[in-house]
């Protein structure tokens, strides 16, 4: 049949109360149709209706059995044969058996439950618990018909037998919302198993079966439900009322979810080769002994994706196993992605070990998306991960963090940008100091030097040698006007050159196709005439320019003359100067040169220290203008995540609690100050720093620029206990040091508390006061949150009790898996048989490879899969009874 390909459970429509052609007649109306026309246009409507199973079910009349079984089969949809019958209490019921059950058979069921052959419409002398208990004898499904009219159960007040365990379904007329009676809610607060007197131990299942009289009633959404099953079968159908709450749906229950999932995954080589899987867009578990595949399996899909670990030791086991079981063989893994964030697009994301990711869109065109850009918050946890994550609290911020909304994204964005702009801001201030110092350093050479011009002037030298400051004054006029101005004029044109309109951009091949390609073509004239006008000019100037460097060039070479005349005149003038103190005259002329040359070369620098010290105070005052700026966004962090936070906690009421203390891990600015390696500055004697209840690094980096006293005052008005020795120790600080200081980013301080009680009074504690299995806990609460990429988890199980697995993490993961796509490789059963896993995969060894072959793939109720399941996640059929047997169920 068709369904024998399938793989993974999904609903299935199935339309539970359809009559023959001759039922209509019970009703005194007719469809005006031959037998075969009837079920002929029942089958066509049944196609287009997407309806895969029908229940045939005539009061007491199972004649059009065979003709409708074949002409459905025939279109690949199944029938589930047998009839309405009617209790001794009037009460009506539908009794259906396994789609192999012939018309003989049938018969022969109707005689066990004292159905008249003469009087079929007629109820049966049986009772309806007489009757729900023989139809579990004779392997069949029984549901309580129309519960809330007329003949149903409900109406007529029979409590007993709609607490009877062996009933589990019940027909309602519609939507569950929509059901009310003359006592208002009652049927509704039974259904919902609200009523003492109506309260079951398991809450029945509620289906729409409405009686299909004609063929168009089965269009009609009331008519039909939703079961979940891999492959269509009674034995399947019947297994879904076991878990009626994930397995039974009325189609108003059903709403369309938009969240990304991985479709499919395929291996070529390696440990894993020839694997191919695909997965459910819900809950998926992969299961097999140790040393399967299973961990593998998990760390490939991260390997393809190209994420890393957050922890350490997460990090080495990734790439132990990657190397181990890709990298020998260059193996390759593929998978298939719908993704969210790009509305929903199909696309096919492979690697090779080796190499990187590459990513083709849904047409197979290579696409420039990352697989980041597809999944952006996929989440994948390999073994003792998330223990991991429970002992880091930068883990836990990274994790809290992907609840943010993108305004909050944003302003982390811009706080780092920020801080960048701040490290900018100290290169330049330090470089801007340093110049300053150097130059000061010169300046205040310049008293000495005119001192001893003085005394060369004593020798009557000044007015022989009157003309030696002139030419040095020469000298740098002719550097200037010569090289460095018509330098920067030709690097101003050059600008220019580099600047000139390219229309390349609007070529006809680029605006062709575009509804308003004329007025581009108009715009890129415009531009090219302003292009060729402006090449002309520039031609222009190059002639002019090239004209005037030539004539500077003689300027320069006459003056160069005159300059080297008056240099060979100062020499025979110093030949001429008489001796003195043992020098003779023309040392002491150089002498004088040199010292008036070096005057001339500093004295404008008195005036370039105050260009330069105008810029470091331009550079402090904007570097107190970016503080203030962070400090502004940092305040807008903390109070946004405070937000965050309280929208998180009302989700994770009577779970977990999160507060935050905004900037309060200050264990970085400790780190930086012992590395500064200041003396007698150890981690213990800055505990102050923790303690303090209230701290900045721009307020101790503002308190040690004042001196140590100022430090030690603080200790007082901001209680920060700084003892004198750290104080002075703290103002001998550089320039540098104190800048960076100011640059530090505080974490916030995040605390997580868990409720660790199961039941009665909320008795929440926080995370480091908790058992190693307690802190997995709160971490996986945070975990199973929304998010529209896929949960992957190694074993999620680990460190955690089993009753807290069943009580907390799974009912979690029925209600959260309709919304989110989760994968988990797990030993414990209680993950994908009571979490009802939509996909099970089987993992074996053979021959040193892992295998999953298509007949161990699929949910509980494909047999092999249900088998390899209690073997390997209970031990056994026989392990189980003796369990069973010894806990006393």
């Amino acid at each position: 049949m068709m369904y024998e390909h399938f793989n993974k459970a999904r609903f299935w429509k199935c339309a539970l109360q359809v009559n023959p052609a001759g039922y209509i007649a019970y009703r005194g109306d007719s469809h005006g149709m031959t037998e075969t026309q009837y079920n002929q246009e029942l089958a066509r409507l049944a196609v287009e209706n997407d309806i895969n199973v029908i229940g045939l079910a005539d009061h007491g009349n199972v004649d059009g059995v065979d003709a409708v079984r074949t002409i459905m089969n025939e279109r690949g949809i199944l029938v589930f044969p047998g009839f309405e019958i009617a209790s001794s209490e009037k009460s009506h019921f539908v009794c259906l058996f396994a789609e192999n059950i012939t018309r003989d058979m049938l018969i022969g069921y109707m005689a066990k439950l004292e159905i008249d052959a003469n009087n079929p419409t007629h109820p049966s002398r049986l009772s309806a618990e007489q009757i729900i208990s023989k139809t579990e004898e004779l392997n069949g499904f029984i549901y309580a018909a129309h519960c809330s009219d007329d003949n149903g159960v409900l109406n007529r007040k029979l409590n007993h037998v709609w607490k009877n365990p062996l009933l589990k379904a019940a027909q309602i007329p519609g939507e569950l919302a929509e059901l009310k009676n003359n006592e208002g809610e009652t049927y509704r607060q039974i259904l919902l198993n609200k009523t003492p007197e109506y309260k079951r131990e398991n809450p029945i299942a509620i289906i729409n079966a409405k009686d299909v009289e004609k063929p168009e009633t089965l269009a009609n959404p009331k008519a039909s439900c939703l079961i979940k099953m891999t492959r269509p079968c009674f034995e399947s159908f019947k297994l879904a009322f076991q878990d009626p709450e994930s397995r039974v749906r009325l189609n108003s229950d059903v709403s369309e979810n938009y969240y990304s999932r991985i479709e499919s995954l395929k291996v070529t080589g390696g440990y894993l080769d020839g694997v191919q899987i695909e997965f459910s867009e819900h809950l998926n578990a992969v299961i097999g002994g140790r040393g399967t595949g299973k961990s593998t399996l998990l760390e490939c899909i991260r390997f393809c994706l190209q994420l890393r670990p957050i922890g350490k030791q997460a990090q080495k086991q990734h790439d132990d196993i990657i190397k181990e079981n890709l990298g020998k063989a260059k193996a390759r893994v593929e998978l298939v992605i719908r993704s969210s964030s790009m509305n929903g697009k199909r696309f096919t994301i492979a690697r090779r070990y080796g190499e990187s990711a590459s990513v083709k869109d849904e047409h197979g065109t290579m696409s420039a998306f990352t697989p980041a850009d597809l999944l952006p918050e996929i989440e994948i946890y390999g073994q003792n991960e998330i223990y991991e994550i429970a002992q880091d609290k930068a883990s836990q911020r990274r994790l809290l963090t992907r609840f943010l909304a993108s305004e909050q994204q944003d302003g982390e964005i811009r706080i780092q940008e920020i801080i960048t702009k701040l490290a900018e801001n100290r290169k330049k201030l330090l470089a801007a100091q340093e110049q300053v110092a150097e130059i000061e350093d010169e300046v205040a050479r310049l008293p000495k030097l005119e001192e001893q011009l003085g005394q060369f002037k004593t020798l009557g030298l000044e007015e022989k040698l009157k003309v030696v400051p002139l030419l040095e004054t020469e000298k740098r006029l002719q550097k200037r006007a010569v090289g460095e101005e018509s330098q920067l004029l030709d690097k101003a044109f050059q600008g220019v050159r580099d600047s000139l309109p390219d229309t390349v951009f609007l070529s006809d091949t680029a605006i062709g196709y575009l509804p308003h390609a004329e007025s581009f073509r108009k715009l890129r004239a415009v531009l090219d005439t302003l292009r060729t006008d402006a090449e002309t000019l520039l031609e222009q100037w190059q002639v002019k320019y090239a004209a005037a460097q030539t004539t500077i060039g003689l300027i320069a070479e006459e003056l160069n003359g005159l300059l080297q005349q008056e240099e060979s005149a100062l020499q025979l003038t110093f030949k001429e100067l008489p001796a003195f103190e043992g020098k003779t005259g023309t040392e002491i002329g150089i002498g004088f040169q040199n010292l008036l040359r070096e005057i001339e070369r500093i004295r404008p620098k008195q005036t370039l220290i105050q260009n330069r010290q105008n810029l470091v105070t331009e550079l402090i005052r904007q570097r107190r203008a970016i503080l203030d700026d962070l400090s502004s966004l940092r305040a807008e962090r903390s109070a946004q995540f405070a937000r965050t936070l309280k929208s998180l906690n009302k989700r994770l009421a009577g779970k977990l609690k999160l507060t935050v203390k905004p900037e309060a891990e200050r264990q970085p600015v400790v780190q930086f100050l012992v590395n500064c390696r200041l003396e007698n500055v150890a981690e213990g004697r800055l505990a102050w720093i923790r303690e303090a209840e209230s701290f900045s690094p721009v307020k101790l980096a503002e308190y040690i620029r004042l001196g140590s006293d100022a430090i030690h005052t603080a200790s007082i008005t901001d209680g920060w206990n700084v003892t004198p020795t750290i104080a002075h120790a703290l103002a001998r600080l550089s320039p540098e040091q104190i800048l960076q200081l100011e640059e530090l980013e505080l974490p916030d301080l995040i605390s997580i508390e868990l409720n660790t009680a199961h039941e009665g009074q909320e008795n929440f504690r926080p995370l480091d006061k908790l058992s190693t299995g307690q802190q997995c806990t709160a971490i996986l609460h945070l975990l199973l949150l929304q998010n529209l990429d896929p949960l992957l988890m190694d074993q999620p199980e680990d460190n955690l009790d089993n009753a807290f697995i069943a009580d907390r993490i799974v009912t979690e993961l029925r209600s959260a898996k309709i919304a989110r796509q989760f994968i988990f490789a797990t030993h414990n059963a209680n993950i994908p048989v009571f979490g009802d896993a939509e996909w099970i995969g089987v993992f074996e060894v053979q021959d040193n490879q892992a295998q999953m072959p298509l007949d161990s793939q699929g949910a509980i109720d494909v047999t092999q899969v249900r088998d390899k399941a209690a073997e390997i996640l209970e031990g056994g059929k026989i392990a189980f009874n003796q369990r069973k047997a010894k806990y006393g169920y």
